[in-house]
């Protein structure tokens, strides 16, 4: 776990840098300098972008870590990755074939409750094929196991890029509209820096023919396109299906209520970026022991500090509110499903590495597909129901049986599961300071209520981790502090 733990801390602390720069974005500056109609405007580009990306990107980006450690011939490998580059174009080509001919349709489509997002339709496809060879691109760095300065490009350039434009909107030197056209350049500045480095780190030059293993190649792109999908699928449909039953502006409530709650995924995506691939390579090596120990120690690793960030979350809510405008109202709720949804994906470890890089991806797809059609479904009748509420009843409901299918899976194939005794014991902490606190106030201004509250609750949560022995990992870590290693 050396490596893992060296580069998720660095990881760690980019993601938290680029969440924390999302949220003073999220929650303070498009808040106060962009109209809420705008601001909904923007988080439905980016919603729909997230859902179309995956499609353009053909599976490439996982196919690559699945099988980059395969090849051992550097012919074999450079024929491979050619394949990963162009196959995403030729469905960049056929994605824009089809809206330019329909583009008429498509615009008609928003001409009833939000006819704002008309004019921007086309940067959703720009925006869509930037985001696709971005993540081709960073696979290609993970696959080298070096995850941190793409790491650094996914959760931090683009928010700073977006903060700055902000600030910029704010003094009246560019326009809204501006904004959104220099959105779309800073995601297109972002592949080319990607491609830059990637480059730099590969002995490669295009090779036009097929690698051997090109049928077992295709056939898992294919399915893994659907099966990856299927995740982005459920964690944006609420916001795309949000605005076609609501005003847009309830995009933007619903939105910053959700990431208030995403920011329990730090962990895992600061982890995942050196674990994916690493799982892939004791996959390809059949080395089962040492799977099942990753497994084990990813899940309580992150189930631990995502279920402190979930606590922390929970408890500051109402006070973080209080220094948003009163247009943007607090769904509680939203915060802890959404939450709540997300604590599980960090319970479960390398769990989705686990089946995306093994034979049983098949069974992923197949009920992954159930998923995302229950998903649909569901919004499709909470939405209008429940509101902005019924998105996140929504999601929850979509987002556990998809992830107790998962887990039920890996139990059935591999044998091997990542609870233990100590997963329950994290589980009552988190109920326990979650009651504890939520309802405890000093009453001082909200920034300083929050922050008294975090540090007691910090505090005495990783002291209780750490005379709990819960992790090993954890206890090495805290041990270091003292001495500044």
């Amino acid at each position: 776990m050396g490596i893992v733990v060296n580069q998720s801390i660095k990881n760690v602390i980019i993601t938290c840098l680029g969440f924390g720069i999302g949220a003073i974005n999220t929650l303070f500056l498009f808040t106060k300098f962009i109209d809420e109609e705008y601001y909904g405007l923007v988080s439905y580009l980016f919603s729909v972008s997230n859902l179309i990306w995956p499609l353009m990107a053909f599976g490439a980006h996982n196919t690559i870590v699945k099988f980059y450690s395969s090849y051992s011939d550097k012919k074999e490998r450079n024929r491979f990755m050619t394949i990963m580059l162009i196959s995403p174009l030729f469905i960049a080509i056929i994605i824009g074939a089809i809206g330019s001919v329909s583009y008429k349709y498509i615009q008609d489509f928003f001409s009833d409750n939000n006819s704002i997002v008309q004019p921007y339709i086309w940067t959703i496809y720009v925006i869509t094929i930037a985001l696709s060879y971005f993540e081709i691109f960073f696979a290609w760095a993970k696959v080298k196991l070096k995850s941190v300065f793409g790491n650094i490009l996914k959760e931090l350039f683009v928010r700073v890029c977006i903060m700055i434009l902000l600030i910029l909107v704010y003094f009246e030197i560019i326009t809204v509209v501006q904004f959104i056209y220099a959105i779309v350049i800073v995601y297109i500045a972002r592949l080319c820096v990607m491609v830059v480095y990637v480059y730099g780190l590969q002995d490669f030059k295009f090779s036009f023919s097929l690698p051997k293993n090109y049928s077992s190649v295709f056939k898992y792109s294919l399915l893994i396109l659907l099966a990856g999908s299927v995740a982005t699928f459920l964690i944006d449909l609420d916001k795309t299906m949000i605005e076609r039953y609501l005003l847009i502006e309830y995009v933007a409530k619903y939105g910053i209520c959700a990431y208030i709650a995403s920011v329990i995924i730090i962990p895992s995506r600061a982890m995942h970026q050196i674990t994916y691939p690493l799982t892939a390579k004791l996959i390809n090596e059949k080395k089962i022991k040492e799977l099942k120990v990753l497994y084990e120690k990813s899940s309580l690793n992150l189930f631990a500090i995502s279920g402190l960030l979930f606590v922390l979350i929970l408890c500051n809510v109402n006070q973080l509110f209080e220094l948003i405008p009163q247009e943007y109202e607090l769904f509680i709720w939203v915060v802890v499903l959404i939450g709540s949804a997300k604590l599980f994906d960090n319970l479960l470890g390398n769990n989705n590495s686990i089946l995306f890089n093994s034979d049983y991806y098949r069974l992923i797809l197949y009920i992954g597909i159930g998923m995302a059609i229950l998903a649909f479904i569901l919004n499709w009748i909470c939405i209008p129901i429940f509101g902005v509420e019924g998105a996140a009843i929504a999601t929850f409901a979509a987002v556990f049986c998809y992830n107790l299918a998962k887990v039920l899976i890996v139990q059935i194939k591999f044998k091997m599961h990542p609870f233990s005794k100590k997963t329950f014991l994290i589980l009552m902490l988190i109920i326990i300071f979650v009651f504890g606190f939520y309802f405890w106030d000093f009453g001082f201004y909200p920034i300083v209520n929050i922050a008294l509250k975090s540090i007691i609750i910090g505090i005495a949560y990783i002291a209780l981790l750490y005379f709990l022995k819960i992790s090993d990992d954890i206890n090495t870590i805290i041990k270091k502090i003292p001495r500044g290693a």
